[in-house]
């Protein structure tokens, strides 16, 4: 299938051929947790201690089908009720900073993408993501360097939830992660005064994370998303 995005093609499904990406995985209590997921249908997955897990995630694109940008992401582990076998990444928050990758994020996917100012820096011992919005910081994420991990354990397919307008879509989304490092803990996470974080203070994050890791090459692939009901 093919996507008319501002004039110009694209085809499914959509491949990025080269990024980098960190990420935190947090926990947070299921009452908050349900209320970010009230409106869509879903339900939070929870850990053997009766928690949901949320992953903050930031990735540089650099060569793919959308052009090169830089990316945020605030997701929650849901799933539909009643079907074991739906789980899949809520995609609740995903500011990108170009144009073009917002248009065909929204209208292929129903991702909820919108503009704002990401410093992604990849240096020494941390690598660190800035987040602003109308000149106002909403968030700044810092993971530590893990250790690396062997080479072809990071393979993984993930349906990512989204919605947007009363509906709700699953898209098929594969990940080849290379030169990938990990490690318990390792982030440290800032929130600003800016309304965008008021859902990430809503979510009442554990104040350390679970884990953290690095992808030094990152190829993904995403499909035509199916709406779902």
């Amino acid at each position: 299938m093919t996507h008319i995005i501002l004039g110009e093609q694209v085809r499914m499904p959509v491949e990025v051929r080269s990024a980098s990406a960190c990420s935190a995985l947090f926990t947070s209590p299921v009452d908050a947790a349900r209320g970010l997921l009230s409106h869509t249908g879903l339900e939070p997955v929870r850990t053997v201690r009766g928690r949901a897990l949320c992953s903050l995630a930031f990735v540089r694109y650099t060569d793919g089908d959308l052009g090169p940008y830089h990316e945020f992401a605030l997701a929650l582990l849901a799933r539909l009720p009643g079907e074991r076998k739906s789980v899949g990444a809520y995609i609740h928050w995903l500011p990108v900073n170009q144009g073009f990758t917002l248009q065909a994020g929204r209208s292929i996917w129903g991702f909820p993408k919108e503009l704002a100012d990401i410093d992604i820096r990849f240096t020494g011992r941390a690598h660190v993501c800035v987040v602003r919005k109308d000149g106002q910081l909403v968030l700044a994420l810092r993971v530590r360097r893990g250790l690396p991990v062997p080479p072809g354990t990071g393979g993984t397919s993930v349906d990512a939830y989204t919605h947007q307008d009363g509906v709700l879509r699953r898209t098929p989304w594969r990940m080849r992660p290379a030169r990938v490092r990990a490690r318990p803990g390792g982030a440290r996470l800032l929130l600003g005064d800016h309304p965008a974080a008021d859902p990430l203070r809503a979510l009442r994050l554990s104040r350390s994370a679970l884990t953290t890791s690095e992808i030094g090459i990152l190829r993904m692939t995403f499909d035509d998303a199916r709406e779902i009901g």
